[in-house]
């Protein structure tokens, strides 16, 4: 059975992060065949961490890119991504897996996730859970179940060539997912043990701050076709999050500003009108039945 899986890592400064991601990667129960890191212009000492664990591991290739001058999120990151992904062949592997590097992972991660997609080959995606550390503990950073998670979205390879990839747009780690539900596959993640990895850096705070991270969180959701009441929803919902009550104001005010500026959406009205009719059921029946109950007919219908 093909277990081979490449993973791609777009970086740009994460020298104070990195060696932890390179050392828990290495030190996997099932080894990449493969990784490429896209260093994106970095100005501080990641060239020489990356020179030194590639002159060291034969399976780290380097693919450096010019300084654009600042840290680029959402579409920049998918560019850099690219970058990475048209040095190989993907036919070579069974799975491919966007990988951050400023987080630690456990020793099994990829191995149960590659189990788990072996049992159920209508996976397309998984990923485990993401937590961050606060005064010594270890706190949920509460990604839903039904999606794989945009800092390690691990990939069957022939699910991420049907689904055309990545958009190199804002949002481009929910679209997947949505893009993957509408052909029948399955994108999910998984809160056990085993699977779940520190997040070293606080999810939206790696450009600017939390608060505006928020708020690009919010026009993310308006350019993919989310409802005013979904985002809504799910801003109440967010609203126990710090930063308390800020956080969860900034996310519908991005969503606001964007429809008031009549901001461009993304430009697939077939997958507009699917998560419209998946949200609308979510906040009538509840997100977990709306998500079973989508599942159940893409089976029928197969």
């Amino acid at each position: 059975m093909n277990r081979s899986y490449v993973l791609i890592s777009p970086c740009r400064n994460e020298a104070d992060f990195m060696r932890k991601t390179l050392d828990t990667v290495i030190a996997q129960s099932i080894r990449p065949a493969k990784w490429v890191i896209v260093d994106d212009g970095s100005t501080d000492e990641t060239p020489k961490i990356l020179a030194e664990y590639a002159k060291q591991y034969d399976w780290i290739e380097i693919v450096t890119r010019a300084d654009r001058g600042r840290r680029a999120v959402g579409p920049g990151v998918i560019e850099a991504f690219y970058a990475g992904y048209e040095t190989i062949t993907p036919s070579d592997y069974n799975y491919l897996c966007k990988l951050d590097l400023d987080l630690c992972l456990p020793q099994r991660y990829f191995e149960i996730l590659i189990q788990r997609m072996e049992e159920n080959s209508r996976i397309a995606t998984c990923s485990g859970k993401a937590y961050i550390k606060e005064n010594g503990h270890l706190v949920n950073e509460r990604h839903g179940d039904e999606t794989s998670l945009g800092m390690t979205k691990f990939y069957r390879i022939s699910c991420f060539q049907e689904i055309g990839g990545f958009v190199r747009e804002v949002m481009w780690d929910g679209i997947d997912c949505h893009c993957c539900r509408m052909k029948g596959w399955i994108a999910c993640s998984w809160d056990d043990v085993d699977l779940r990895f520190v997040h070293l850096r606080p999810m939206g705070s790696s450009q600017q701050s939390i608060f505006s991270g928020r708020m690009r969180h919010g026009y993310g959701q308006y350019f993919m076709g989310t409802g005013l009441l979904f985002i809504l929803a799910s801003a109440i919902f967010r609203i126990n999050e710090k930063p308390y009550v800020v956080g969860s104001i900034a996310i519908l005010w991005g969503w606001i500003i964007s429809a008031i500026q009549r901001k461009p959406r993304y430009d697939n009205q077939e997958f507009r009108r699917f998560i419209r009719a998946y949200q609308m059921r979510a906040l009538l029946i509840g997100k977990k039945r709306a998500i079973e109950s989508l599942y159940r007919q893409n089976k029928r219908a197969s």
